[in-house]
């Protein structure tokens, strides 16, 4: 039985992961903590934290695995540079899934995305839009960031100088060298994503839609049992899932 902490529990991915970690017979939760909490005691005992928290908060989590031998998953997104540098550092000293959609759909989207930008010319503009629920608090989401990242890296292109965020007033003609990244809020979404590549006379869109926040839980916690007898490293939900 492999012991997990649920570290953000009182929000709506923390309230997923110690729902459907009830039906999973391979996982125990033995601690579920939030702000103001105190996760050392618990952390001793533990194999692996789920962190489902807050950006400020990922880095001393870290920390605290590093110090007690503990394999950590990341869910939390929005983190700046300073703090994923900070978190980067102990990966020498534990295992860590850190990705920013632990859906398995999503994961293959990813790989498409990687492919189809590999095989179609800088004659198809791409475009990735996202859609969320409107008490999502960063934008763009990570999903969308690792999305464009991915497309970049195919197209060799650096994703600062490339992403246009938005559009508005007099931007000129679109350049080869563009990835727009755009942000939607509103209702109760819970996530959509997708991929468009544009050429003149046609257009291919890849879509991902998730209408539950179970499937997002469950693929942390198959992370979760996967990373808890690793090396020491950062890995993904691509390694998870065997599609690298």
């Amino acid at each position: 039985m492999i012991k997990i902490i649920v570290n953000g529990c009182k929000g709506r991915m923390g309230r997923a992961i110690c729902d459907c970690a009830k039906t999973n017979d391979k996982l125990e939760v033995i601690g579920e903590v939030d702000i103001g909490d105190d996760i050392q005691p618990l952390i001793r005992e533990a194999d692996v934290v789920i962190d489902f928290s807050h950006h400020e908060a990922t880095a001393d989590i870290a920390g605290r695995c590093s110090d007690n031998n503990t394999a950590l998953v990341i869910g939390t997104t929005g983190h700046n540079e300073d703090e994923a540098a900070a978190i980067r550092s102990f990966a020498e000293s534990v295992p860590m899934v850190w990705t920013s959609n632990f859906s398995t759909g999503v994961n293959t989207l990813f790989w498409l995305t990687r492919k189809a930008a590999a095989v179609l010319d800088d004659e198809f503009d791409i475009e990735i839009v996202e859609m969320h629920h409107r008490l999502k608090k960063d934008a763009p989401s990570g999903t969308a960031l690792s999305l464009a990242r991915i497309a970049s890296e195919a197209r060799t292109l650096d994703l600062d100088n490339a992403a246009r965020h938005g559009r508005k007033g007099m931007t000129g003609e679109r350049t080869r060298e563009e990835i727009g990244v755009h942000s939607i809020r509103g209702g109760d979404v819970v996530g959509d994503h997708t991929v468009i590549f544009a050429a003149n006379g046609e257009r291919i869109e890849l879509t991902h839609k998730a209408s539950s926040r179970n499937t997002f839980a469950n693929g942390a916690l198959r992370a979760a049992e996967w990373v808890a007898n690793r090396k020491p490293g950062i890995y993904t939900m691509l390694d998870v899932l065997d599609l690298r």
